[in-house]
């Protein structure tokens, strides 16, 4: 008798799974590198701090690019939050505050691909994902890191953080997909078998 469950849409196969941790794993190593050349960057934007967060959409490429991958429920939370623990875990600046941080992130990007019921995998819903994954990032950073500059100060971060999101993250991952979905690679998933159509 069939298995109702693997047959479910929404439904997690193994390779769903392994391909998701596949992707979490491989950024996590990424965010480490990604650690060190923030650091290494900050006294070129010592003037303005803020415009730093030009380059901050490359932690959120793993909610975006995970949920167009996989598009099941969880998968952006799922894999922003586990490069998070890897790069934690690996020597993050931020310490534990890197996890908090991926469900913060994650759990942006899959707000919005809950609100379009996983169901529209466009190029606006992946900026859209992007963009709400860099508002929570946001709200997390300026009350933890900048809580004394307050509203006008936060406000100033606020336009680097979705610029980078919107074409990093966003736009970054949807094409991203559209490359690796013509090698074959994920011929085992809808966005491998639609890439025309997303």
């Amino acid at each position: 008798m069939a298995d109702l469950r693997a047959s479910s849409p929404t439904a997690w196969r193994t390779v769903d799974i392994v391909v998701a941790a596949v992707i979490a794993v491989a950024f996590g190593v990424v965010f480490w590198a990604w650690n060190a050349l923030w650091a290494a960057t900050s006294p070129a934007f010592a003037a303005l701090p803020a415009a730093q967060y030009l380059i901050s959409g490359v932690w959120l490429i793993p909610a975006v690019l995970g949920g167009l991958v996989i598009r099941k429920p969880g998968a952006a939370l799922f894999c922003e939050l586990l490069a998070a623990i890897v790069s934690a875990l690996i020597g993050s600046q931020w310490g534990l505050d890197t996890v908090v941080s991926g469900v913060v992130q994650g759990g942006g990007a899959e707000i919005v691909f809950l609100l379009f019921r996983y169901q529209n995998w466009s190029l606006p819903v992946a900026a859209l994902a992007g963009l709400a994954s860099a508002a929570a990032a946001w709200v997390h950073d300026m009350i933890v890191y900048y809580p004394d500059l307050g509203l006008g100060g936060w406000a100033v971060f606020a336009p680097f953080y979705l610029v980078s999101a919107a074409v990093i993250a966003g736009i970054g991952s949807y094409y991203l997909v559209r490359s690796l979905a013509q090698t074959g690679v994920l011929a085992s998933f809808p966005s491998g078998r639609t890439q025309s159509r997303i």
